[in-house]
């Protein structure tokens, strides 16, 4: 976000004004963690018979320092200076890491496949998780309330993902409030119980957590996977750094989040020292009983807007995989026509709501979901942090001799999670690696595909500049008006000209082939456009937009007009090849992967929509090919 200051005060001013607004989009989630983290955490104890005044103390402990090395060290402290101009997040770090190395694809783009697919597998659990454990605090308030917890979880989330398509523009200004008083609330009720056992101080001091582990290995890898729920959302801490600023995000981080964290954790655990069957449910009983319904209320409003922070941090992430060739083109729609961030991806929007709603009918309770919940975030957090070492090894934005031990320790950290979350792998930990693996196989196959399509047409297509010069010695009858061709590769002729030489035998006056790159940086701000004249008058245009922009070739054509080119967009004939694509016995892909290939070509949205083109004004010539 861009704005222009002219004193000190009004600077920091602007910063506190987005400080404040990150509380409703970027620590939504994390936020909702004090709902199960400590619950999950003490149940291996308490089913295993332990010692419960010990297990609080470790368990706290590990919450707190999980808090401060895994999210504050890592993300607040270090990712965040990973940043390509401004945007953070698993693709924009692929993007910056494959530059720094000057070499695209290999295990870069892999482990980038691998952390965006994850992504998925999280945005189908967390609203959920999140909303599921909200909503059963009616059944503390009363056991009756039981049966209706998942109806109700449905209907909240399936109102949610219906609504997407307004975008948030009308109720963003609601979310910062809300999750101000969520926060606040956390932070009052933490610091009350406090006082409930003074023992709880101990909890500080990071031995305990190690203890655990010393102690009973086995016990505490299960404890482990219920500690580091207390972190799923630290990555929307990186993934959001382009809406709002390092600078804001942090001052959030540190002087609200972070804090009330803490203070309820320790809380929490006093409240259990002092009250052993609390653990069943630590947060909604620490509330007296006049503030039970207004917390059930107030939880289920936050998880709902921490849902819709996933969820649009899904539609981003879509968008840059298609930018960057991973996905097939889908329908974008913006919003939002003055915030570049907030757009609507229909497909995606409904796929992940068949997700959710799966999830929430096979697992019944947040409790049952929490074996699924945590493999996704875990394995996108271990990427990060193995792309974030090639990145601080090689642009040096911090001392390597700090960068790299810190980074390794979060990453045996990070591990220790993950041999946790696996073994919650059979019992319903199998859906995110269900969710992410499918997910890999479709961008993989649409990867490969896309590149034997390419190498196909390179071998049958002719050179553009040839063809044209052969046409100027006989040329074919001309008409009025301007005709635009659509190239994936500016060196070659498109299909839909030679389709329209042969079918019909004549060329507009005026000829312009323009291709679409998409650039390494978040937001093209060079030069938009260049053309160039060639044989027969025509003109080669190479327009540029950044993987997180939408390309859109009318706007394109207008930017010509400064370099002699001037066409009306709304008034040229474009003229598009569409692809059908069969089967081939020939093909370097199985049977298998050529019809998954088929079915994402047959779903990808037309390239009308995708690159903004006015529908009336296209010509389509349809030609079929095998990969």
């Amino acid at each position: 976000m861009s704005h222009i200051v002219s004193t000190g005060g009004e600077a920091s001013q602007n910063r506190l004004k987005l400080a404040f607004a990150t509380l409703g989009v970027v620590y939504g989630d994390i936020g909702t963690s004090p709902l199960y983290a400590m619950r999950e955490a003490l149940h291996p104890v308490v089913r295993a018979g332990g010692d419960l005044r010990l297990a609080v103390l470790g368990v706290v402990s590990l919450l707190i320092w999980a808090l401060l090395i895994v999210v504050t060290l890592k993300y607040v402290v270090m990712l965040m200076r990973a940043d390509n101009k401004g945007e953070g997040g698993i693709l924009s770090l692929v993007v910056l890491v494959e530059s720094l190395l000057k070499k695209k694809g290999g295990l870069v783009l892999a482990l980038g496949i691998v952390g965006a697919a994850f992504f998925f597998g999280d945005a189908m659990i967390t609203p959920a998780m999140s909303v599921l454990s909200a909503v059963e605090g009616l059944a503390v308030i009363n056991k009756g309330f039981e049966p209706v917890v998942v109806p109700l979880t449905l209907a909240i989330l399936t109102t949610l993902f219906i609504f997407q398509y307004k975008g948030t523009a009308g109720v963003a200004s609601l979310f910062a409030p809300i999750t101000m008083l969520w926060f606040v609330t956390l932070g009052v009720m933490g610091f009350i119980h406090i006082f409930d056992n003074f023992e709880i101080f101990q909890a500080l001091n990071p031995w305990y957590g190690f203890r655990i582990l010393v102690d009973q290995p086995a016990l505490a890898l299960h404890v482990f996977g219920g500690v580091f729920l207390a972190v799923t959302g630290g990555e929307a801490l990186y993934a959001d750094m382009g809406h709002f600023g390092r600078t804001s995000i942090r001052l959030a981080w540190a002087g609200v989040v972070l804090p009330s964290l803490i203070i309820n954790y320790l809380g929490q655990g006093a409240f259990v020292l002092a009250h052993p069957h609390a653990v069943e449910n630590p947060l909604f009983l620490m509330a007296p009983g006049w503030g039970l319904v207004p917390l059930v209320i107030l939880a289920t409003a936050v998880t709902v807007i921490a849902s819709q922070a996933v969820i649009t941090g899904a539609f981003s992430i879509a968008q840059q995989a298609m930018s960057l060739g991973l996905l097939p083109r889908m329908s974008i729609t913006h919003t939002n026509e003055e915030e570049q961030g907030q757009i609507y991806v229909g497909q995606i929007n409904w796929l992940i709501l068949i997700g959710v709603i799966l999830l929430v009918l096979v697992f019944k309770s947040s409790s049952n979901l929490a074996s699924a919940y945590g493999v996704a975030v875990n394995t996108s957090m271990i990427v990060d942090s193995i792309l974030g070492l090639i990145f601080f090894w090689k642009a040096r934005s911090l001392p390597r001799w700090f960068a790299i031990p810190a980074l390794l320790i979060i990453l045996a950290v990070e591990l220790t999670f993950g041999t946790a979350n696996a073994l919650k792998i059979l019992h319903g930990g199998y859906m995110p690696v269900l969710i992410g693996a499918t997910i890999i196989l479709l961008m993989v196959t649409w990867l490969r595909g896309r590149a034997l399509l390419a190498k196909k047409l390179e071998k049958e297509s002719i050179e553009l500049e040839g063809l044209l010069q052969s046409l100027e010695r006989r040329s074919p009858t001309r008409v009025a008006g301007a005709a635009v061709f659509m190239q994936t590769d500016i060196r070659y002729a498109p299909s839909a000209l030679m389709h329209n030489l042969k079918h019909n035998r004549v060329l507009h006056d005026k000829l312009v082939f323009i291709s679409v790159e998409t650039t390494d940086e978040p937001r093209h701000d060079g030069e938009r456009v260049s053309c160039r004249q060639t044989a027969l008058g025509a003109w080669i245009v190479e327009a540029r937009f950044g993987y997180m922009e939408q390309p859109d070739v009318p706007a394109a054509l207008r930017a010509c007009a400064d370099q002699g080119l001037e066409v009306d967009p709304r008034l040229a004939s474009y003229f598009m090849g569409r692809r059908t694509i069969r089967l081939s016995p020939r093909s370097a892909m199985p049977f298998w992967q050529q019809r998954i290939f088929i079915m994402l070509a047959n779903q990808s949205s037309r390239a009308i929509e995708f690159f903004r083109i006015p529908p009336d004004r296209v010509v389509e010539l349809g030609v079929q090919m095998s990969v």
